[in-house]
């Protein structure tokens, strides 16, 4: 059946695609947003809306090699590789492995550090503007650290980063103990990145597609894409069975977005990274802003009535089971270092993909064999983060206006 011509097509309803959607009806465009599921239930749901400049230093850093080399048989790590046959993935690590030194880190802080600053200001204009109630709070987030020489290591670091325009305080840990008494006084220090924020994930989506719905977008859920092909006028797309046209298309579908390297004539080098988190409801005594417990890379985040932990990267292909060991991880650090680390009801336990691009930055833009064709993927762990940023990039590109920030360091092609 061949529907009626559409302008622009939306692939993905997580927060990068809802975002990119009301980045283009804000400039007159009119958008239908097809998603294989449902609003906001697959990468975008486990997040801990943690809205974070301060992570603008990639993963792929000096030192991390030999970390990752001391964690990867370890299924309790931060970071976990199921060693198995899978020339793609071992390919992917060693080009991440390749990047983990000085120039390219700094090449990577920079294209990171402009889309979460401007997507945190951005993010922050439209929870006004379109009364978003997400939960949206602008207090900043913490590094926490019960490791002395970890505290040091990271301390020494903030000078770097104050140059890139993140800013730091570094306090002692039983300063830090005595003002957040959600903390056991055990710690070594913390440090406070005053320009971060936060958000519930599935309320921040939910609020976009009803914004989207009031202002005409349709939003087709439980519809899965099965290809594209560029005609005379745009692209035509089949979906659930259906042939739509559309001027313009964009992809934004996660750690999904590889499957269409073929049919983009690009590399598109993203490997799914796993992530948990456990939610559990909100316990009498919790942390005062999100936290990190760095020596362990948990996250602590709380809500009106829920506590989040989340954290781990697992490369385990595209296993969906929930793994015990690595929830028991992000359960042992909050114990280590929380008086209440838990509620009194286990809520969710979860895991999911983050797509993981091999220099951690997302490629954003147009796919050069396809004019009418855009992507937006590989946000990693930032995809709340970077959603309003990169909602408002796709969108000026589309339309032709001069971005806001620069767009060459997010250049699909940049991997040809």
């Amino acid at each position: 059946m061949q529907g009626a011509r559409e302008d622009v097509i939306v692939v993905g309803a997580g927060a990068i695609g809802l975002a990119t959607a009301l980045a283009l009806r804000a400039q007159g465009r009119q958008v239908r947003v097809i998603e294989r599921g449902r609003i906001g239930g697959a990468t975008s749901h486990g997040n801990c809306g943690t809205i974070t400049p301060s992570h603008a230093p990639p993963l792929a850093a000096p030192g991390v090699p030999l970390r990752a080399l001391r964690w990867m048989l370890d299924p309790r790590a931060p970071l976990y590789v199921r060693t198995r046959l899978d020339p793609t993935l071992w390919r992917w690590l060693l080009q991440f492995g390749a990047r983990c030194n000085a120039r390219d880190w700094l090449q990577s802080t920079r294209a990171r550090g402009a889309l979460l600053n401007d997507s945190r200001l951005r993010l922050a204009q439209w929870v006004k503007t379109h009364a978003l109630d997400c939960e949206f709070k602008a207090r900043g987030l913490d590094y926490v650290f019960g490791d002395a020489r970890n505290f040091d290591h990271y301390a020494a670091e903030c000078e770097a980063l104050n140059a890139q325009g993140i800013a730091t305080r570094c306090i002692g840990g039983a300063e830090y103990a005595r003002d957040n008494p959600a903390f056991h006084d055990r710690l070594a220090g913390a440090i406070h990145f005053p320009g971060d924020a936060q958000l519930r994930p599935d309320r921040y989506t939910a609020e976009l597609a009803r914004v989207l719905r009031a202002q005409g977008v349709v939003i087709d859920e439980q519809r899965d894409v099965q290809g594209f092909f560029g005609d005379a006028h745009g692209v035509r797309v089949q979906a659930g069975g259906q042939h739509l046209s559309a001027r313009e298309l964009v992809l934004a579908t996660g750690p999904w977005s590889r499957h269409w390297a073929r049919q983009l004539d690009l590399r598109v080098p993203i490997q799914p990274g796993k992530g948990y988190s456990l939610t559990w409801s909100r316990p009498s005594q919790v942390p005062l802003r999100p936290a990190v417990l760095k020596d362990h890379s948990v996250f602590v985040i709380a809500w009106r009535d829920a506590l989040r932990l989340g954290g781990t990267m697992e490369f385990a292909g595209a296993d969906p089971q929930l793994h015990a060991t690595r929830l028991q991880a992000l359960q042992r650090a909050a114990d280590h270092y929380l008086r209440t680390p838990r509620g009194a009801h286990l809520q969710e336990q979860w895991c999911g993909w983050r797509p993981m691009s091999v220099d951690d930055v997302p490629m954003i833009g147009r796919a050069p064999a396809h004019p009418h064709v855009w992507l937006a993927a590989g946000h990693g762990m930032l995809g709340i983060s970077m959603s309003a940023g990169t909602g408002q990039l796709i969108a000026d590109l589309v339309c032709g206006r001069t971005p806001a920030i620069d767009p060459a360091p997010y250049r699909p092609e940049r991997f040809r």
